[in-house]
C-alpha cells in the first residue's frame, strides 16, 4: 500500500465583522478553537467593531458533528488539524490563511497593521502561520493555548522578535496550567523572544475585559 497526496481546489469559509473602509486602521484575524465554528466564535469580538478595525474569522477546513454516541447530529464544529497526516494539514492551513489575508489586503487597497489572535487549538495554528506564512504580522496573541511544542523557535525567532507577542491565560484554565505557561515562557526566553503575559481570573474562554485591555479601549 502506497500513500499519495493530490492538491485539489477547495472552498474555504470566513466571516468578517466591520467593513473595509478608509477609516480601517487594523485588521484582526481571530482563529477559533477545536470544535468551534468561525461565525459563532466571532461573536466574542464585537468589542473590536468600532469602525476602525476589520475582524476576520477564518474557519478551519475540517468540519465534523459534535454529537456523542447515541445523540442527534445537531451541532457541527471544525478542527484545524489532527495527528493524522498533520504536516499536510499544517501546510494547507498556512497557505489558506495567507490567501485569506491577501484577499483582505486587496479589498482594503493598502497595507494596515495585522493582529493575529488564536484561541485554544487556534493558538497552534496562528503560531505556525506567524512562523512560516508569508503574511506580515504585527501582533501575535496566543489565548488559552500553548506554543506548539514541535515548533522550531530557533528558526522562527528572527520573525517573532519583530512582532509583539502576548500570551493570555485564565487562572482557572484547565488546559493552560501554570506549568504549561511556565514552559512556554522558558522556551521564549531561551530564544530571546520578547513577550508579555496577561492573566485573568476566568477559565478557558474569551473574556471581554481582557480583550478591551489588549486593544486599549
Amino acid at each position: 500500500m502506497t500513500e499519495h497526496h493530490l492538491t485539489v481546489p477547495r472552498t474555504a469559509r470566513y466571516y468578517t465583522l466591520g467593513q473595509p473602509a478608509a477609516a480601517t486602521r487594523e485588521v484582526w484575524f481571530v482563529l477559533h478553537g477545536y470544535g468551534q465554528l468561525a461565525g459563532r466564535f466571532l461573536r466574542h469580538f464585537t468589542a473590536l467593531d468600532d469602525g476602525a478595525r476589520l475582524v476576520v474569522a477564518p474557519e478551519a477546513l475540517s468540519r465534523f458533528y459534535l454529537a456523542a454516541p447515541g445523540e442527534r447530529h445537531d451541532k457541527v464544529g471544525a478542527a484545524w488539524m489532527t495527528r493524522e497526516d498533520r504536516l499536510t494539514d499544517i501546510g494547507d492551513y498556512v497557505r489558506y490563511l495567507d490567501l485569506t489575508a491577501a484577499a483582505i489586503a486587496r479589498g482594503l487597497g493598502r497595507v494596515v497593521p495585522v493582529i493575529a489572535l488564536g484561541f485554544s487549538q487556534g493558538t497552534a495554528t496562528v503560531a505556525r502561520w506567524a512562523a512560516s506564512g508569508t503574511t506580515p504580522i504585527d501582533r501575535l496573541i496566543l489565548w488559552g493555548g500553548e506554543v506548539p511544542p514541535d515548533l522550531d523557535l530557533a528558526a522562527a525567532a528572527q520573525r517573532w522578535r519583530r512582532l509583539r507577542l502576548v500570551l493570555v491565560a485564565g487562572e482557572r484554565d484547565e488546559y493552560i496550567t501554570p506549568k504549561v505557561l511556565a514552559r512556554d515562557i522558558a522556551r521564549l526566553d531561551e530564544h530571546h523572544i520578547p513577550h508579555a503575559v496577561v492573566r485573568h481570573p476566568g477559565g478557558h474562554e474569551i473574556v471581554e475585559p481582557v480583550l478591551r485591555e489588549l486593544i486599549g479601549v
